[in-house]
């Protein structure tokens, strides 16, 4: 009996934690740079929908950083950060709310040129993350699956980013497209956010 198997638990986690960790830390990186172009134009031309999108690269960056942190730990730990990024996940909801409240007083067209562009920018980088992390999306639990769903929830919200300035720059010079949009992304972060804890709360009972 030479080769007794050391560790039984999850093997192909083990084995794929340093490519895992290459690409979390990938995509960390990608989501906050992008976090502070996106940030600095929403507030230049006063875009209620790249402001809710800007905070979704916020969050991505902390989801990702969290899950390298938590790669090393037990189940029952890492449904616990699954349930603290859910509440995570409300806090961008929360600002663009307040954005959008502000618009609805002083309804100003967002400038449609960099919105567009910004949008753009903003599905390459989910594309680009939703690649990197396709193939671990089923591995270590809620919190990698977050990472996939949250990037690939971010490729369609930058679509729609990209029509309100399409819209905004040819049809309808008004600040309804970019508010429309923004509330949007705030409906589908809250629904996310309910993903990530009901998946996090299944690992928890789990563990």
């Amino acid at each position: 009996m030479a080769h007794h198997h050391h560790h039984h638990h999850a093997p192909a986690e083990a084995a794929a934690t340093p490519g895992l960790r290459r690409a979390m830390g990938w995509v960390a990186a990608l989501n906050l740079g992008y976090f502070g172009v996106e940030f600095t134009v929403a507030l230049a031309i006063g875009s209620v929908a790249l402001f809710a999108d800007s905070v979704d690269f916020l969050e991505d960056a902390s989801v990702s950083l969290l899950i390298l942190l938590a790669l090393g730990w037990s189940v029952r730990a890492r449904a616990r950060v699954g349930m603290a990024l859910a509440g995570i996940l409300l806090l961008p909801s929360v600002a663009t709310l307040w954005t959008a409240w502000a618009k609805f007083n002083l309804p100003v067209a967002p400038d449609p040129v960099p919105l567009t562009l910004a949008g753009l920018g903003a599905l390459a980088v989910n594309l680009t993350c939703a690649y990197l992390l396709v193939r671990f999306r089923e591995e270590s639990g809620s919190l990698t699956r977050a990472a996939f769903l949250s990037a690939r929830n971010d490729a369609f919200a930058n679509l729609a980013i990209i029509s309100a300035g399409l819209v905004t720059a040819f049809l309808w010079r008004s600040a309804w497209p970019d508010l429309l949009v923004g509330l949007a992304i705030v409906l589908v972060n809250i629904g996310a956010a309910k993903e990530v804890w009901e998946a996090a709360r299944e690992e928890h009972r789990a563990g």
